[in-house]
Order: structure tokens, then C-alpha cells, then sequence
């Protein structure tokens, strides 16, 4: 992990730095698991699935962003950060941060396609951020 690349965005103005906050962390898990577990729902629609995944993504995302003490308003630097926050590799969170992408388009276009195998690979992708956020630990305050 490169924190150095992370001040480099502070000093761009893409990141905040703000003191992590376990209760904010905690709660970010939190909405990160419940998502993910809900996506994960015999029966749900397609869309209900990436819809939930993909919010799971993100808070758990932005968890591990917020533990190493930085904030974005920018969804897509927070998927990009990924790399410098829990170590991972590029194609995985480029998986995420191509669902960003179908996100928006679905949001701001009405236009949703998302094909069952992407769904597929944000599931994984999402459980092994979910699995690295709970390696982090507790906040150092």
C-alpha cells in the first residue's frame, strides 16, 4: 500500500484528510455486510442484486478510505483508491469501478445493462474488500 499516492490526491484536492472515527467506520461495515448479504437473496431481480452489491462496494470502500483517515465526495476515486487502501489489485477494482460506470448510466439514463456474469464478479470482488476492511482492524484514533 502507498499512502503517499493518497496525499498526492489531498494535495489535487480529489481526497479530504479527516481523522478516522471508529463509530463512522463501524458503521460503514456495517451497511457494507447487510448489502452484501441482501444481494445474496435467493430470488432477488438482477437489478435489485447490483443495485445492493454494488452499495456494499462502495461503504465498504469508503470504510476503508475513512481507517486510513482520508474522505472523498468522489464514488469513483473511492473505488480507485482501493489499491492504496487495502492493497488490491488493479482488475479487481476495476470490476467495481466498471459498475460505477453501469451505475450512473442506469441513474442518470435509465439505462440498465448489467450482464449476470459482471453481477457475478462484483459479488467476489465485494466479499474479498469486505474480507480485507475486516483485517484492518480497529480505527487508531
Amino acid at each position: 500500500m502507498t499512502l503517499a499516492a493518497l496525499d498526492n490526491l489531498v494535495k489535487t484536492g480529489g481526497l479530504k484528510q479527516e481523522p478516522p472515527d471508529q463509530q463512522e467506520f463501524d458503521g460503514m461495515l456495517y451497511a457494507g455486510r447487510r448489502r452484501l448479504q441482501d444481494a445474496q437473496v435467493p430470488g432477488l431481480s438482477e437489478e435489485g442484486q447490483f443495485s445492493l452489491a454494488y452499495g456494499a462496494a462502495h461503504a465498504l470502500s469508503l470504510a476503508a478510505l475513512r481507517w486510513h483517515g482520508y474522505r472523498s465526495e468522489s464514488r469513483y476515486l473511492v473505488f480507485q483508491c482501493l489499491q492504496h487502501t487495502l492493497g488490491l489489485e488493479a482488475g479487481k477494482w476495476r470490476v467495481v469501478d466498471l459498475c460505477h460506470k453501469r451505475r450512473n448510466l442506469t441513474e442518470y439514463e435509465g439505462h440498465l445493462d448489467v450482464p449476470s456474469r459482471l453481477i457475478d464478479e462484483l459479488l467476489q470482488v465485494t466479499k474479498e474488500i469486505l474480507f480485507l476492511v475486516e483485517r484492518l482492524g480497529p480505527v487508531v484514533e
